[in-house]
């Protein structure tokens, strides 16, 4: 998530500058950029528990009545749980890299142009 943030960052430059010159504060342009982060985190979790879920109710419908290869499907365990805040809050402190390096940047430093 670093590596795709900190590329569509450098792509966003000019959109973070506009928002600048439109009067939003450095700490605003931080905190957009960090809820992206946090956003992306939590969508990737839900999406990961749901097709996890599909694919094993897939598998008992395909297994049949008769096999022993079926597992039933349960909730996550407090351990699976432990992980998925782990998961959440590295998500964050990942955010904070892209975000504070926006933060830093200048109106200025924006709007450049390179050639």
């Amino acid at each position: 998530m670093l590596i795709a943030l900190l590329t569509s960052l450098s792509e966003r430059r000019r959109e973070m500058a506009v928002l600048r010159a439109v009067g939003a504060r450095p700490w605003h342009v931080f905190a957009l950029l960090l809820g992206e982060a946090t956003f992306l985190t939590l969508l990737g979790i839900v999406l990961g528990i749901a097709a996890l879920y599909v694919g094993l109710g897939m598998r008992e419908t395909l297994a049949g009545a008769g096999s022993r290869a079926v597992h039933r499907s349960r909730w996550p365990s407090a351990a699976e749980f432990g992980l998925m805040m782990l998961v959440a809050v590295s998500g964050v402190l990942i955010g904070l890299i892209p975000a504070y390096r926006i933060y830093r940047l200048s109106l200025a430093d924006g709007m450049t142009i390179r050639i």
